[in-house]
Parts: structure tokens; sequence; C-alpha cells
């Protein structure tokens, strides 16, 4: 699962990236400056990593990871293939979920791809590109479904009323993740892979003086996309870049204090785009390691196991389950077992965020 970072040249993608995943994407002041797509695995801040970390002494750690790509620039007519839109709009459909980061600041040296700065501009700009690259795809399927509906196969009439339903949601200038799609139609509507059915999370980008507050274009930018349901996160990008330089912790901390920050925009931008990938973690805790798993939030216990290794979900017979908070209040596993509070859970168990798992399995 990854997240990819889009928007118009010059906005502080790369930036962004580099801030995130210590990469170290080529980042200038032209655009397209970002031609490959840049992937980085960035780990997830999560305080109850540290706290069992603390408890167990473990030999190692290993965090939540989530992927984010570093996508290049796009310009208008990018559906039709201008620009770099024909590279980028295929590096976007693999993608689950998009971080849409928009300029939101006044910088006469850095220029901007239409000569002013204004976000739900270039908001659009982008959202109407990918618009008409989805209703590009709904009409060629259609085609095929149309005949396909006519010798009266189920399926195919199921799918021609959800692409008919799509492309009229396309033509009224409207993304797809607007439509409310029955759990039938989800199906659907994920096997065909439209870029704007994709879950969004703005990143409205501005300068230090912004970083805690917002300024006028981030008010702008929340109203603009308040029917949306996304998440608005404000970053000040560039000194977020400047704090991920210093290999000190306390001064980062320092330096987050001087402009009014408890913690770095960027561990709020990786941890929003976590849930946005419909992303949730469970631990294992022993002397050897102490690590985070990764699975969708209402994966089942053998879905779960299945993330350690294939036989673990082959062969599930049971797991046992202790609560974060249940594991912190008692410290050890006797004084938790002595309090009734280890659970031995079946194959229909749904996992919950925090869960601390071990997993009983015969191949």
């Amino acid at each position: 699962m990854k997240a990819g970072i889009v928007g118009l040249p010059n906005v502080g993608k790369s930036t962004l990236f580099n801030c995130l995943s210590n990469a170290k994407a080529q980042s200038a002041n032209f655009p397209f400056c970002t031609i490959e797509p840049n992937i980085g695995v960035v780990n997830v801040p999560d305080a109850r990593i540290a706290i069992l970390e603390g408890m167990v002494s473990p030999e190692r750690v290993q965090p939540a990871t989530v992927e984010i790509v570093d996508i290049a620039g796009l310009v208008k007519g990018a559906s039709k293939g201008e620009g770099l839109g024909n590279q980028f709009l295929g590096n976007i459909r693999e993608t689950d979920a998009i971080i849409h980061v928009l300029r939101c600041f006044d910088n006469d040296n850095i220029i901007h791809v239409d000569a002013s700065i204004n976000p739900i501009r270039d908001k659009e700009t982008i959202d109407i590109e990918l618009q008409l690259k989805d209703l590009e795809t709904a009409e060629k399927r259609l085609e095929r479904v149309k005949r396909n509906a006519k010798t009266g196969n189920k399926e195919a009439q199921a799918e021609l009323d959800v692409l008919l339903k799509t492309q009229a949601v396309l033509l009224e200038g409207k993304s797809v993740r607007t439509i409310d799609f029955s759990e039938k139609e989800t199906s659907i509507i994920a096997s065909l892979q439209f870029i704007t059915a994709k879950p969004v999370l703005y990143v409205c980008n501005v300068d230090e003086s912004a970083a805690v507050s917002g300024n006028d274009y981030v008010t702008r930018v929340k109203e603009a996309v308040k029917e949306e349901g996304a998440e608005v996160i404000v970053l000040a990008v560039g000194t977020e870049a400047d704090i991920a330089e210093l290999d000190d912790f306390e001064e980062r901390q320092i330096f987050l204090e001087d402009i009014g920050l408890d913690e770095a925009g960027a561990a709020k931008l990786i941890r929003a785009a976590y849930k946005l990938l419909n992303l949730q973690t469970y631990f294992t805790v022993g002397v050897k390691e102490v690590r985070a798993w990764t699975i969708p939030i209402g994966a089942t216990a053998p879905e779960a196991a299945g993330v350690i290794h294939t036989d673990f979900e082959k062969g599930f017979i049971r797991a046992e389950v202790i609560k974060y908070e249940d594991y912190v209040h008692y410290g050890t596993e006797v004084k938790i077992k002595e309090a009734g509070k280890l659970g031995v859970e079946g194959k229909e168990y749904i996992v919950q965020d925090g869960d601390i798992m071990n997993f009983r399995f015969n191949v």
C-alpha cells in the first residue's frame, strides 16, 4: 500500500518527500525536477512502540512503515499527454491514496507555472486533468461493456450501471470518490482503477510564520474541500526539511518549540497517510524483537497472522490477544493472565489497532 505525492510543479512535493523519507530526491527551482517517481519507505511515528521497547528491552525494534511516492508535477493538458502527463497519470494510477500538495505561501524567488499563487485554481487544475482521464477510461470501458450487457450477461449489466453512474458524475466535473456506491458497486469500481476514486489528503504548504495557525490561503482551501470529507494538514515544508536535517533529537525539539509546534508536522502527515490507506497496527512483543505489523482495518486474526508468514494463516489455530493498555498497566504476561486480561480468539476475531498478539498455528 502506498500513497503518492501529487501537485503542480514547484509546490514543494520533492522537498516534502525528502523530509519524509530522507531519500534526498533531487529538488530544484524549475518544473519537472522529478522525472522518475521516487519511492521512500517511511517509518510511522507511534509512541506505543517506544513504550513497549522500554518495558521489554528487546534486541531489535521494527516500527510500522508506509510507502510514499514522489510523482512528477502535472500541468494543464496532462490528460492529453502535455508535459509529463502520461507518465504522471500512469504513476498515480499505481498508488492507493493521494497526498495533494498545494502551495499556500508567497515567495517571488520561487516561480509558479501560472505566475501567481492560487491554491484553489491549482487544485482544480489537477482535479480536472484527473477527471478527464477517468472519463476517458470510463468511456472506453463502456464501449466494451455495452456489447456484453446486451447478451444478458448479469455481471456486464451491473458494471454498465456503475459506469453510467460514474460517467455522469465525471461529466459534472466531480470526482469518483464523491459517489456513494453500494458494497457490490464498490468492488466493481475497485477493479476499474479510477484515479479520482482514490482517497485524498490535502497538504497546505505554508511559510514558517503560518506553520501553527495557517493563513488566508489555508482558510480558502478548507472551505473549498469541506464537502469532500478530506483531511487538510498545514505544513511548512521548507522548515520541516530544515528540521529533518538535524541529527540531534533535542535540537529538533528546540527548533519545533521555537516555531510553536509540539511535534514535527511530517509525523502528523505520515500518520494521516497511514490512516488514509485504511491501515492499522498490531504488535508482537518479545526479548528478541518488538515489532509493529501493518494490516488493513477490519482484518481477521488469520489475515493478521499471514502478514508474518503465510504458514501462520494457513495453519491458524488461535490468537492470544492482549490489549495495549492492559499490557502497559500490568507490565508482565503473568500479571495479565492473573487479571484475566489475556484473550484467546479464533478465526472470526477482528484485530483492533494496538492489539499485542501471539499466534498458535500448525502446518
